[in-house]
């Protein structure tokens, strides 16, 4: 049987690639983005595209479908949103676009991502309740990316609903860490002395603490409080990847930012996965997207439940 899947808050399409790894057919993927519709549609060319407000949608235009996969705004949950982000705004109302496709379809199953915060929303019971009042059983479940097999310490909340009398207990593989050295090029990128004119005295501590640690080659955070006083090395899985530069290569005397093929391959997409040319909207997207091999792995459980 072939399992069709939807696509909702599809970004540059993580999840719809997720479910092709999957053995599954992406029927239909809708982004508010026109930029992100442009680089799905390229990625993924057989699947009808919408983009639009997903709160306008008429859902009788959207293919049925057995799995329904979303990722609503995280920007309203997550606490990397800094203080000049407002704390209510409608980022978090988009959520509810889930519960109106669910209500029209009423698909076998769902798996909506976010960040774990998402699950501390004051409104998420009422959520949760307007699932359950059509008819579905939730699985609550959080894992970081890298014991999936992704080079990326990336921690995320995956919700799976299914309409079934109990909530599926998914049983996650734990697989080996990848390191991040195994996707660093260093003999790619636009390079700069460490010690230049206006590099500032916190980032030249960072650097000094991460070689007294590491040796010449590692990674350093430019923001955010993981890894932030001495770098992270290249042995383990790099740390999140957000949506505006973060990391940055230390290679000896020089230094550069994280490339967006080398994001790429921190998130677990395919070397052939097209990207944005600007370098700002790659990062951008790739810091918004899901890691495709962590919601393979769900995908696939839910499938097998079905």
């Amino acid at each position: 049987m072939t399992v069709t899947v939807v696509d909702l808050f599809a970004g540059m399409g993580c999840f719809t690639e997720a479910a092709v790894l999957a053995g599954m057919r992406p029927v239909w993927a809708a982004n508010h983005k026109p930029l992100a519709v442009e680089i799905h549609a390229r990625n993924h060319p057989g699947v009808q595209h919408a983009c639009q407000d997903l709160h306008q949608t008429d859902w009788r235009d959207v293919p049925r479908m057995d799995i329904l996969c979303a990722s609503p705004a995280c920007t309203g949950h997550t606490p990397a949103r800094g203080k000049d982000q407002p704390h209510h705004d409608t980022a978090r109302s988009t959520a509810w676009a889930v519960i109106s496709a669910l209500e029209y379809h009423r698909p076998p199953a769902a798996v909506v991502e976010n960040v774990p915060a998402f699950t501390k929303w004051a409104l998420f019971p009422a959520w949760c309740a307007a699932a359950h009042a059509l008819g579905y059983a939730i699985s609550i479940n959080v894992s970081d990316a890298a014991d999936h097999g992704v080079p990326q310490n990336r921690v995320r909340a995956f919700i799976v609903l299914t309409r079934s009398k109990h909530p599926l207990e998914i049983e996650q593989p734990r697989r080996a860490h990848q390191p991040a050295a195994s996707f660093i090029d260093f003999e790619a990128g636009r390079w700069s002395p460490i010690h230049k004119p206006g590099r500032s005295l916190a980032t030249l501590q960072r650097i000094a603490d991460g070689r007294r640690r590491f040796g010449p080659r590692f990674l350093a955070p430019f923001y955010g409080s993981g890894s932030g006083t001495t770098g992270r090395t290249l042995d383990r899985p790099i740390g999140t990847i957000t949506t505006r530069d973060r990391w940055a290569v230390i290679d000896g005397d020089r230094m550069r930012m994280l490339l967006p093929t080398e994001a790429r391959d921190a998130m677990g997409l395919r070397k052939t996965y097209i990207l944005p040319d600007d370098h700002k909207e790659a990062i951008f997207m790739l810091g918004n997207a899901v890691a495709p091999r962590q919601a393979q792995d769900y995908l696939e459980a839910v499938r097998d439940a079905l």
